[in-house]
């Protein structure tokens, strides 16, 4: 008895107590039509008494669903472990999945077997759609899926998207507003540690920055490989102070939070005070840039909000075929105490009342 208690009641169990037929309790539960108001009253209360709730993967299999989304990872289990964006992105799927008991199937895979996963995710059903992160220079997933026709969400630029919803944030603005800053408290060298080369945000990061050191008049460079790591970081930052004097950086701007606090502890460790001899900004604004010394100035970009928002815009496109794309507030500057004066630098201008020390745009979504 102890045992029949533990097991999971089923409609079978619901139909014993009811005395009714499974096909009755089948249709009480989902309410259809056909049975009188006091059958179902009792199907009910012998479901409550029971404590039977439905099976999930029952309901998506008779709705012709997986009751699941797909995310595969081409990258390195430590870089996907250390690289906080990924957290935060699966937390908001998950905080779209969960309350209606969907799961999130994760894949981690190398670059050769990338294609075959998504075959046979397409093949055996097992999930309704993916969403498509890290997107490459001349990407070939949207124009797989398409083929397998397997619903997909590209998390990232829609001029990479080749025809699929994309939910995008600009990082532009904020790198933008860090390297106006800089400048404009005396920064003339004004360095950047760059993601890796083939993912089109590290990209578009590293000519962001570019631009806005040319809009300021100033030369670009020097620019280093991080690669997202804080080993790739701290090498860079290294490399970047053992230049010589007229040539290394007063301010170095990293492409992501990780590679910037190992830059911090680096400048630290070769004796250099910041931001006195040297500014450093990140990206992500981790938990953590807020409680560094000093604190890390950084980029906010909502990676939960935007992993709960590709995982709606999935849903809609899996409902309806397609959704529209979905642009998010862009990246907000947060010029946090690791950006100061350059060393024998005039006092900065005075900003003008109102001025807004963050690069911030109200959301909008493309019709």
């Amino acid at each position: 008895m102890a045992a029949e208690r533990e097991r999971r009641p089923t409609i079978a169990d619901v139909a014993r107590l009811a005395g009714v037929s499974p096909s009755a309790v089948s249709f009480a539960l989902n309410g259809r039509p056909g049975l009188a108001k006091a059958t179902k009253s009792r199907i009910l209360a012998a479901a409550a008494e029971l404590g039977w709730r439905p099976s999930r993967p029952a309901q998506a299999l008779s709705k012709g669903r997986a009751g699941a989304l797909g995310l595969v990872l081409t990258r390195d289990t430590d870089a996907i472990g250390a690289d906080p964006f990924f957290p935060a992105f699966i937390a908001g799927v998950e905080s779209v999945l969960s309350p209606r008991g969907d799961s999130l199937v994760l894949h981690v895979t190398s670059p050769g077997d990338e294609a075959a996963v998504y075959h046979r995710l397409a093949a055996d059903r097992r999930v309704d759609g993916v969403l498509l992160t890290d997107m490459r220079v001349d990407d070939t997933r949207p124009a797989l899926v398409t083929g397998l026709r397997l619903p997909a969400v590209v998390v990232g630029d829609p001029d990479c998207a080749q025809g699929l919803c994309s939910v995008s944030l600009d990082d532009r603005p904020a790198f933008a507003a860090a390297v106006e800053r800089l400048a404009e408290l005396g920064h003339r060298r004004i360095a950047h540690v760059a993601g890796p080369e083939e993912f089109r945000h590290a990209r578009r990061r590293r000519e962001s920055w570019e631009q806005a050191v040319r809009a300021a008049g100033l030369t670009p460079g020097p620019v280093l490989p991080g690669g997202f790591t804080a080993d790739g970081g701290a090498a860079a930052t290294r490399e970047l102070i053992a230049l010589g004097e007229g040539e290394r950086p007063t301010a170095i701007v990293y492409a992501n939070d990780l590679s910037a606090t190992a830059g911090l502890a680096v400048a630290h460790q070769l004796g250099l005070a910041v931001p006195e001899d040297l500014s450093v900004v990140g990206y992500d604004d981790t938990p953590l840039a807020a409680y560094t010394h000093p604190p890390l100035a950084s980029a906010r970009a909502d990676a939960l909000g935007w992993g709960a928002a590709a995982a709606r815009a999935l849903d809609e496109v899996i409902a309806a075929g397609r959704a529209d794309d979905v642009e998010l507030a862009p990246a907000e500057l947060l010029p946090r105490a690791s950006m100061g004066p350059a060393a024998g630098a005039a006092a900065p201008p005075a900003r003008t009342a109102g001025r807004r020390e963050t690069a911030h745009i109200h959301s909008a979504t493309k019709g």
